[in-house]
C-alpha cells in the first residue's frame, strides 16, 4: 500500500505562483515515476508533469516553461512549482504513483486562478 498526500493548493491571481507538495508513505521502495495530473470541472484528468527516480522530467505542452517538478527521494516527496499561473490552470491537482503494479492517487488539492 502507498499513501499519497497533497498540499499547497489555493486561490491565486493570474500571474501568481503556487507550490504543490506530495508526500508518499507506505510501500514506496518500488515507486519509479511520480506524476502530477489535473482535472478541471467537466473535463478529463490530464497529465501535467512527471519525474522518474533518476530525475528525468516530462511536461505537458501547456505548462512547459512555467511549471517545474522536482523530487526528494530521501524525503519521499515530489513538488510542483507553478509560476505565471493562468485561469486555465484552475483544476484539482492529483499526485500519482505506481508501486508493484498498482496505481495510487492522492486525494487532490484545488488550485484556483482568478483573472
Amino acid at each position: 500500500q502507498v499513501q499519497l498526500v497533497e498540499s499547497g493548493g489555493g486561490l491565486v491571481q493570474a500571474g501568481g505562483s503556487l507550490r504543490l507538495s506530495c508526500a508518499a508513505s507506505g510501500s514506496i521502495f518500488s515507486i519509479n515515476t511520480m506524476k502530477w495530473y489535473r482535472q478541471a470541472p467537466g473535463k478529463q484528468r490530464d497529465l501535467v508533469a512527471l519525474i522518474t527516480r533518476g530525475g528525468t522530467t516530462t511536461y505537458a505542452d501547456s505548462v512547459k516553461g512555467r511549471f517545474t517538478i522536482s523530487r526528494d527521494n530521501a524525503k519521499n516527496m515530489v513538488t510542483l512549482q507553478m509560476n505565471s499561473l493562468k485561469p486555465e490552470d484552475t483544476a484539482v491537482y492529483y499526485c500519482h504513483a505506481v508501486s508493484s503494479g498498482r496505481s495510487y492517487w492522492g486525494q487532490g488539492t484545488q488550485v484556483t486562478v482568478s483573472s
